[in-house]
């Protein structure tokens, strides 16, 4: 038990750092370009930050584990907006773009109620993973098609947290810092939910709930390490953007990738209970940011109080 404790430590130190560097090397390659923060943080970071999901998952379904790998995904998707979102605007206030809840939120509940859809006979099977694929090009297309046109002027240095000599610092360094960073995001991640099965399997627990709960857990830390390190930098739309994309990566990506290898079987309870609250936390989101475009402290305790909740009736067939 040492042992896993300290594992988990150091992957939490690798989280921590790997998301600073991801950050500082996205938002330096969207200050010198003229890029959307939200789109990067719909991109390069969502897709670095869901990297842990599609190796768990591609394990997982390769040694027939498919209630966890499934498991992982829907609880990812829940952790991502109740668990992120609520903590990081604990510590500061989220400001939500208009834009975003326009274009990019109504696409990610789409993303999702579709993921539902595919899952009502009981198995998303290869066809389901093709299509998903294909919608995650669709989605791609429209990311640059939208960057295209509406490419703002490049920011003024001195209005971002992002230091002057990084953002004039050759782009080989920036994508560097990029990489290196998904990759220590990934080791850490794998590191810590390693720990952490070890010690749920110690205690008896069904699979089922350690994909819900610690596999989830541990392989959003990425996205919640990246938002909060973005929303202290004051990147609240590589937060925001980092959310929505990775929920609708974790589907279009990493379901669809993964059903293409070997279909994944659902079972009755997740889509009774798991599937619906998924649902649910995304929808609460909208009027959330809605008003005032700001997600505030009291409404991101109240995201944590409804995870918690949540994480209490799983546990509670164990206590």
């Amino acid at each position: 038990m040492l042992l896993q404790a300290f594992l988990f430590v150091v992957g939490l130190l690798l989280l921590y750092f790997g998301a600073e560097w991801l950050i500082k090397g996205a938002a330096s390659i969207a200050l010198q370009y003229g890029i959307r923060p939200l789109i990067v943080g719909l991109t390069v970071v969502a897709l670095g930050t869901s990297m842990p999901e599609f190796v768990v998952n591609f394990f997982a379904a390769l040694t027939g584990e498919e209630s966890l790998a499934l498991g992982n995904i829907v609880g990812s998707n829940i952790c991502n907006i109740a668990l992120i979102l609520g903590t990081t605007a604990l510590i500061l206030p989220l400001a939500v773009s208009p834009a975003t809840l326009k274009k990019e939120y109504p696409i990610m509940m789409a993303v999702l109620f579709l993921f539902y859809a595919l899952a009502l006979d009981g198995v998303i099977g290869r066809a389901d993973g093709l299509l998903l694929v294909a919608g995650l090009a669709a989605f791609l297309l429209y990311l640059i098609i939208d960057a295209k046109r509406h490419k703002p002027p490049p920011m003024p240095v001195e209005t971002s947290a992002v230091r002057p000599e990084d953002v004039e610092s050759p782009f080989w360094k920036k994508a560097a810092l990029v990489v290196f960073g998904i990759v220590v995001l990934a080791g850490g991640a794998r590191l810590m939910v390693y720990a952490a099965v070890n010690v749920a399997q110690f205690l008896g627990i069904d699979p089922v709930v350690i994909g819900l709960t610690v596999v989830a857990i541990g392989t959003s830390l990425p996205e919640l390490a990246a938002s909060v390190v973005s929303a202290l930098k004051q990147e609240a739309d590589i937060s925001v953007g980092n959310v929505l994309g990775s929920n609708m990566l974790n589907v279009l990506f990493v379901v669809g990738f993964v059903s293409l290898y070997q279909p994944l079987h659902v079972d009755a309870t997740s889509l009774k209970i798991h599937f619906p609250v998924m649902l649910g936390v995304g929808l609460v989101l909208f009027p959330m940011a809605w008003t005032k475009f700001t997600i505030t402290r009291v409404e991101g305790g109240v995201l944590m109080a409804g995870f918690s909740a949540y994480m209490l009736y799983l546990a509670l067939p164990y206590l």
